[in-house]
Protein backbone atom coordinates (compact mmCIF):
# COMPACT_ATOMS: atom_id res chain seq x y z
CA UNK A 1 0.00 0.00 0.00
CA UNK A 2 1.36 3.38 -0.69
CA UNK A 3 1.75 5.88 1.85
CA UNK A 4 -0.63 8.75 1.78
CA UNK A 5 0.77 12.09 0.95
CA UNK A 6 0.48 14.50 4.63
CA UNK A 7 0.35 18.57 4.45
CA UNK A 8 0.52 20.82 7.27
CA UNK A 9 -1.17 23.95 6.26
CA UNK A 10 -0.23 25.91 9.78
CA UNK A 11 -1.03 29.35 11.11
CA UNK A 12 -2.64 31.62 13.72
CA UNK A 13 -6.26 31.89 12.19
CA UNK A 14 -7.22 34.00 14.46
CA UNK A 15 -9.58 34.30 12.52
CA UNK A 16 -9.61 32.08 9.71
CA UNK A 17 -10.51 34.07 6.74
CA UNK A 18 -11.94 32.98 2.98
CA UNK A 19 -8.10 33.09 1.48
CA UNK A 20 -7.14 30.79 4.27
CA UNK A 21 -10.14 28.41 3.03
CA UNK A 22 -8.77 28.69 -0.52
CA UNK A 23 -5.09 27.42 0.13
CA UNK A 24 -6.44 24.46 2.13
CA UNK A 25 -8.94 23.98 -0.79
CA UNK A 26 -5.74 24.09 -3.35
CA UNK A 27 -3.72 21.80 -0.71
CA UNK A 28 -6.71 19.45 -0.65
CA UNK A 29 -6.76 19.03 -4.22
CA UNK A 30 -2.83 17.85 -4.38
CA UNK A 31 -2.65 15.79 -0.59
CA UNK A 32 -4.45 12.76 0.44
CA UNK A 33 -4.54 14.62 3.98
CA UNK A 34 -4.34 18.18 4.79
CA UNK A 35 -3.96 18.85 8.57
CA UNK A 36 -5.05 22.11 9.54
CA UNK A 37 -2.72 23.69 12.46
CA UNK A 38 -3.41 26.29 14.46
CA UNK A 39 -0.12 27.59 15.52
CA UNK A 40 0.81 29.79 18.99
CA UNK A 41 2.46 33.07 17.15
CA UNK A 42 4.48 34.69 20.36
CA UNK A 43 4.06 38.00 18.06
CA UNK A 44 0.51 38.16 18.04
CA UNK A 45 -2.64 38.74 20.52
CA UNK A 46 -5.19 36.49 20.21
CA UNK A 47 -8.78 37.75 20.03
CA UNK A 48 -9.95 34.02 19.87
CA UNK A 49 -8.71 30.93 22.18
CA UNK A 50 -6.66 28.31 19.97
CA UNK A 51 -10.27 26.52 21.16
CA UNK A 52 -12.55 28.94 19.70
CA UNK A 53 -10.33 28.81 16.22
CA UNK A 54 -10.09 24.87 16.08
CA UNK A 55 -14.04 25.12 16.51
CA UNK A 56 -14.71 28.03 13.99
CA UNK A 57 -11.89 26.03 11.49
CA UNK A 58 -13.63 23.03 11.62
CA UNK A 59 -17.33 24.48 10.95
CA UNK A 60 -15.53 26.82 7.96
CA UNK A 61 -13.73 23.62 6.10
CA UNK A 62 -16.18 20.48 7.38
CA UNK A 63 -17.12 20.30 3.34
CA UNK A 64 -13.22 19.26 2.55
CA UNK A 65 -13.20 15.70 3.60
CA UNK A 66 -9.41 15.19 3.42
CA UNK A 67 -8.66 17.59 5.64
CA UNK A 68 -7.98 17.68 9.80
CA UNK A 69 -8.00 20.11 12.75
CA UNK A 70 -5.24 20.33 15.38
CA UNK A 71 -3.80 23.09 17.19
CA UNK A 72 -0.15 23.05 18.79
CA UNK A 73 2.27 24.93 20.51
CA UNK A 74 5.86 24.81 20.11
CA UNK A 75 7.81 24.30 16.47
CA UNK A 76 5.66 23.59 13.64
CA UNK A 77 8.16 20.78 12.61
CA UNK A 78 7.54 18.65 15.78
CA UNK A 79 3.99 19.12 14.36
CA UNK A 80 5.03 17.70 11.58
CA UNK A 81 6.84 15.13 12.63
CA UNK A 82 4.02 13.46 14.55
CA UNK A 83 1.56 13.52 11.89
CA UNK A 84 4.23 11.99 9.50
CA UNK A 85 4.21 15.60 6.95
CA UNK A 86 5.81 15.20 4.05
CA UNK A 87 5.13 18.97 3.76
CA UNK A 88 4.15 22.15 4.67
CA UNK A 89 2.22 24.25 2.75
CA UNK A 90 1.96 28.14 3.29
CA UNK A 91 -0.03 30.64 1.21
CA UNK A 92 1.42 33.82 -0.06
CA UNK A 93 -0.22 37.19 -0.91
CA UNK A 94 2.80 39.58 -1.84
CA UNK A 95 6.20 39.39 -2.18
CA UNK A 96 6.43 41.18 1.22
CA UNK A 97 5.54 37.43 2.39
CA UNK A 98 8.02 36.01 1.21
CA UNK A 99 11.15 37.17 3.11
CA UNK A 100 9.81 35.32 6.35
CA UNK A 101 8.20 32.54 4.86
CA UNK A 102 11.54 31.47 3.21
CA UNK A 103 13.55 32.05 6.38
CA UNK A 104 11.20 29.56 7.97
CA UNK A 105 11.24 27.29 5.06
CA UNK A 106 15.15 27.21 5.51
CA UNK A 107 15.18 26.27 9.31
CA UNK A 108 12.37 23.78 9.19
CA UNK A 109 14.40 22.55 5.88
CA UNK A 110 17.58 22.51 8.42
CA UNK A 111 15.63 20.93 11.36
CA UNK A 112 13.94 17.83 8.95
CA UNK A 113 15.23 18.09 5.49
CA UNK A 114 12.40 15.16 4.51
CA UNK A 115 10.10 17.64 4.88
CA UNK A 116 9.30 20.07 1.95
CA UNK A 117 7.99 23.68 2.44
CA UNK A 118 5.20 24.29 -0.44
CA UNK A 119 3.72 27.88 -1.43
CA UNK A 120 0.84 28.28 -2.98
CA UNK A 121 0.13 32.04 -4.27
CA UNK A 122 -3.30 32.94 -2.85
CA UNK A 123 -5.69 33.75 -5.31
CA UNK A 124 -5.79 37.41 -6.55
CA UNK A 125 -9.47 38.18 -4.97
CA UNK A 126 -8.25 37.05 -1.29
CA UNK A 127 -4.88 39.12 -1.64
CA UNK A 128 -5.68 41.54 0.14
CA UNK A 129 -7.18 39.86 3.07
CA UNK A 130 -5.51 39.39 6.55
CA UNK A 131 -6.82 37.85 9.92
CA UNK A 132 -5.71 41.67 11.54
CA UNK A 133 -7.79 43.48 8.92
CA UNK A 134 -10.78 41.57 9.01
CA UNK A 135 -10.94 42.07 12.50
CA UNK A 136 -9.97 45.66 12.57
CA UNK A 137 -12.48 46.39 9.99
CA UNK A 138 -15.00 44.04 12.31
CA UNK A 139 -14.26 45.67 15.62
CA UNK A 140 -15.44 49.10 13.79
CA UNK A 141 -18.69 47.60 12.58
CA UNK A 142 -17.67 47.80 8.64
CA UNK A 143 -18.55 45.00 6.20
CA UNK A 144 -16.39 41.82 6.25
CA UNK A 145 -18.88 39.49 4.92
CA UNK A 146 -16.84 38.85 1.58
CA UNK A 147 -13.68 38.51 3.76
CA UNK A 148 -14.90 36.04 6.21
CA UNK A 149 -17.64 32.98 6.24
CA UNK A 150 -20.75 34.11 8.06
CA UNK A 151 -19.82 31.93 11.12
CA UNK A 152 -16.45 33.94 11.39
CA UNK A 153 -18.53 37.15 10.47
CA UNK A 154 -21.11 36.34 13.81
CA UNK A 155 -17.93 35.44 15.98
CA UNK A 156 -16.35 38.78 15.60
CA UNK A 157 -19.85 40.47 15.87
CA UNK A 158 -20.28 38.76 19.76
CA UNK A 159 -16.25 38.86 20.41
CA UNK A 160 -16.33 42.47 20.04
CA UNK A 161 -20.03 43.12 21.52
CA UNK A 162 -18.44 41.22 25.04
CA UNK A 163 -14.91 43.05 24.64
CA UNK A 164 -17.16 46.36 24.42
CA UNK A 165 -19.33 45.51 27.43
Amino acid sequence: MTKKKIAVCSGSFDPITYGHIDIIERASRIFDVVYVCVSHNQTKKGLFTPDERVELIEETISHIDNTKVDKHEGLLIDFCKKVDADAIVRGLRAVSDFEYEMQMASMNRKLAENIETLFIMTNNKYSFISSSIAKDVAKHHGKISDVVPPVVEEALVVKFKTLES
